[in-house]
This record gives structure tokens, sequence and C-alpha cells, in this order.
């Protein structure tokens, strides 16, 4: 019922937006003192959503799935962050990570509000409020 209506496919990639970003920055705080580690992020939501439709690679659910064996190879749209690297050549700011934590937060919130503000709108026009 739900995927056919936009509002609910938007609240939806949303929210898989969200926990994709959240996924990367525990990646980068996790390799915080590695050395040579690039920290990456993603485009914004509003980018991915007007990007052309052209990387349509298909995302992998544990490290063999769908992959030659060596690693998942679904993470979408991961690009180097461009952060000026420490003497080491690693580029996590732990700082910059926690904001952009707290952002994340945030959207996937936004997501979750709209998802179930739909659901209620639905429950309403069916008599069932």
């Amino acid at each position: 019922m739900f995927h056919n209506i936009e509002m609910m496919q938007t609240a939806q990639a949303m929210a898989r937006h969200a926990s994709d970003r959240q996924m990367l920055i525990a990646r980068n705080v996790a390799n915080a003192d590695t050395p040579g580690y690039r920290a990456q992020d993603m485009p914004s939501f509003t980018e991915t959503l007007d990007a052309p439709t052209k990387d349509m690679t298909l995302r992998a659910t544990r490290a063999a799935h769908i992959t030659d064996g060596i690693g998942a190879k679904g993470q979408m749209n991961a690009i180097d962050s461009q952060a000026e690297a420490a003497p080491n050549g690693n580029t996590v700011s732990i700082e910059q990570e926690m904001v952009k934590a707290a952002e994340v937060r945030q959207q996937h919130d936004m997501a979750m509000a709209i998802y179930s503000k739909g659901r209620d709108i639905l429950r309403a026009s069916l008599g069932r409020g």
C-alpha cells in the first residue's frame, strides 16, 4: 500500500540515506587513528535525490553477497571528505564527525516524522484515525 505513495518513498529514501551516511561516519570514527585513512562522506540527500539514476549498483547485505568475495561493494555515493591530512596521513576529525552525526540524526528524525504523518493521514482517510 505504501510503496505507491511518492511521499512515503521519499521518506524511506531519506531514512536510508541517513542510515548510509551514519555508517560512513561510524567507519571514519573507528579509523580515526589509522595512518593514511581517508575520511569519507556522502553528498547531501538533495543531491542524491536529484541525480540521474545512472549509478544503479546493487547493495550487498553480506561481504560475499553479489560480489567477488573480496568485500561488500554496496557503498553508494561515498566521496572523499577533502579534509586536511594529519602528519600520519589520516584525514578524520572527530569534532567534524560528531557534528555530522548530529546532522544525520536530525535528518533521520525528519524522515520518520514525515513517514509517521503520512501514515496518520492515511489512517484518518480510512476512518481509523
